[in-house]
């Protein structure tokens, strides 16, 4: 009979583990107590990257199986974000779970709707441990922290390949005219890939900065790469007119978005990882090397690649600079928002052009 729960230290802590055996990812058959020891194993990686950071939470309690689906905003109005039948398999967690430890930290965030949430802020492995048991693949930490969580300290490129492209793409596109764009002003990127098909770069910067600040500083960056890369690179925000081309996510920089942190686990079927990695090997490796199987021997030889992320903190001088002159002389101003954001101070219309009407 398999065992109710397990309890496993953790520091100075011990950490329940509920349905041990439970089958996360059929195919290669890893089970929530391999996760749980996966996440122990890079504990001081996944720690420096979620550190003190407000955290939101990508629950998969059921598992990641053929026809598992994340929660989407009809779920949610319809109060159908969890589990039980007729439901959602998967959910972001935007707020401290109920029942928490007392030794779950937590920072209150406020989101473009203007509500505030205290989300999850991690400070010890423990926390990682006890996230995982609630079936937390994936960590998601915003790019604060907790001493000022309105001004950010990390920019972050998303280099996401569109329908048309794939892995080997993004990392043209980072190795060529991003990395040149990064040496050029001065600025160390961390790589890493996002645990599927694209490549991030995350830049420490100084917590001087606004969210709309930062976001039109990684706009001006991707405007940049695609005017040097104009074949391969797009900053177009409507998928329609991406093509296919690797797209820089700005909005990956606005208030309460998101990437999943490095040596995050991604729900996909072979447990891929956001894995860091150095900049000489990217061009050898694949999106799926990585996973929690081979990433904790990785770990134990070479520790964590993005441990000296913290030890300088750069100007966005640069980049702003670079974004006035987009405006001044190219009549480049903002882009669209996601969605879910209220309509913000300069932004276009934010409508798709095949259903824009007044440009017909």
């Amino acid at each position: 009979m398999a065992s109710p729960f397990i309890e496993i230290p953790v520091g100075d802590r011990l950490v329940k583990v509920s349905n041990p055996d439970k089958i996360y990812f059929p195919e290669p058959g890893y089970t929530k107590r391999r996760l749980v020891e996966y996440y122990i194993a890079v504990g001081e990686g996944i720690l420096r990257a979620t550190r003190d950071r407000p955290t939101t939470l990508e629950r998969w309690p059921a598992g990641v199986f053929e026809g598992a689906r994340m929660a989407t905003r009809e779920d949610y109005a319809r109060g159908q974000a969890g589990m039980g039948a007729g439901k959602s398999d998967a959910f972001y967690q935007k707020r401290v779970p109920k029942g928490a430890p007392d030794w779950v930290r937590t920072s209150r965030i406020a989101f473009p709707s203007g509500r505030s949430a205290d989300e999850v802020r991690p400070t010890e492995v423990a926390v990682i441990a006890w996230a995982a048991n609630l079936g937390t693949l994936t960590f998601h930490p915003w790019p604060v922290r907790d001493g000022d969580v309105d001004h950010p300290d990390e920019l972050r490129i998303d280099l996401d390949p569109q329908p048309g492209t794939d892995f080997s793409d993004a990392v043209r596109v980072a190795l060529g005219p991003a990395r040149e764009l990064l040496d050029e002003l001065g600025l160390t990127g961390f790589v890493k890939t996002s645990g599927k098909g694209g490549v991030h770069i995350y830049v420490r910067i100084e917590p001087r900065w606004s969210f709309t600040a930062v976001r039109r500083a990684a706009l001006a960056f991707g405007r940049e790469v695609e005017r040097r890369a104009p074949a391969e690179v797009t900053t177009k925000w409507w998928k329609e007119e991406r093509g296919e081309q690797v797209f820089v996510d700005y909005n990956q920089n606005a208030r309460d978005r998101t990437i999943a942190s490095a040596y995050s686990v991604r729900p996909v079927p072979d447990a891929a990882v956001s894995a860091p990695v150095t900049w000489d090997e990217l061009p050898d490796i694949g999106p799926h090397d990585f996973t929690i199987a081979t990433m904790p021997a990785r770990f134990a030889e070479l520790g964590d690649l993005h441990a000296a992320i913290d030890d300088t903190a750069f100007s966005l001088e640069g980049l702003l600079d670079l974004a006035d002159r987009d405006e001044r002389d190219h009549g480049l101003g903002d882009m669209p928002y996601p969605p879910n954001y209220p309509k913000m101070p300069g932004e276009p219309k934010r409508v798709q052009p095949s259903k824009d009407t007044d440009n017909r």
